[in-house]
Formats: structure tokens, sequence, C-alpha cells
């Protein structure tokens, strides 16, 4: 996963896209951003797609199965919108049962958000701007 995260970072680097946060699982991904450029962001993640769905069919022997379904993307209403998903997307790996903790999981800015945060204020922004029932049905494991 850690080769996966790194591309998936420098393709939203390589559109100068500003990544807020970001989580990668061993299903799915999630990245909260601000694009520029949201049609070349989606050519390059085609690309990121195709050559990963091509390596993974690869491994595996399965030539010609689709590895990525339903790619969305949500513009932010509010900054409750936006501090809701950002807390969504790093509770991701806690929700689907990986870790415990956020910082436990290291394949997303979870460390790095509450290093730049500090405890206090995630703790604040958690409670301000609860995940609750938001992304119900987003990822989930029947998916």
């Amino acid at each position: 996963m850690e080769a996966f995260a790194s591309r998936l970072l420098s393709t939203f680097e390589a559109v100068e896209a500003v990544v807020h946060a970001w989580c990668v699982l061993p299903n799915h991904y999630h990245v909260l951003s601000t694009i520029p450029d949201l049609p070349k962001l989606i050519a390059q993640m085609g690309k990121l797609h195709g050559s990963t769905s091509f390596a993974w069919n690869g491994e595996d022997g399965e030539r010609g199965r689709q590895c990525w379904h339903r790619a969305t993307d949500r513009a932010m209403r509010s900054q409750e919108h936006f501090w809701a998903t950002l807390n969504y997307l790093h509770h991701n790996p806690v929700r689907h049962g990986y870790v415990s903790k956020w910082q436990e999981w290291p394949w997303s800015s979870a460390r790095e958000y509450l290093a730049k945060q500090g405890a206090d204020e995630a703790a604040r922004i958690w409670k301000a701007y609860p995940v609750l029932d938001y992304g119900a049905g987003w990822d989930d494991a029947s998916l």
C-alpha cells in the first residue's frame, strides 16, 4: 500500500492540487483536496487506475478484471462539510476495524494532521464536526 499511496499523492501533486487529508485502505481510498483543474486530475487518475489495475491483474493472473469502481467527486458545501469529511476520512481505518486509533494507520495523513493541529484542537474539531452517519454506504464491505 505504501507504493500506491505514494503514487496517489504524486498524482495529486502533479496537477498542483492541495491535499488536505488522505487515507488508503486495502480496497479503497479517500482524498480531500482542493483541485485547480478537475478534468486534468481525472485524466491522471485514469492513468493511475489503469496502470495499477494492469499490474494487480497480472499479479493475480486475472486479466480483464476491473479493480476500480465508482470514483466520485463531491464539492464541499461549507466549512462544516469540509471538517466532517476530514474527520470521516481519518476515521475510516477505525470504521473498517483495521486499527483502534487514527494515528495507528500508516497509510493516511492522520499522524501529520494530529501533529499539525495538536491533540486538543483535533479533539475539538472531532466534537464540533462529528462523523455520525456521514458517509454511510460509501465504502461498505459489500462494494
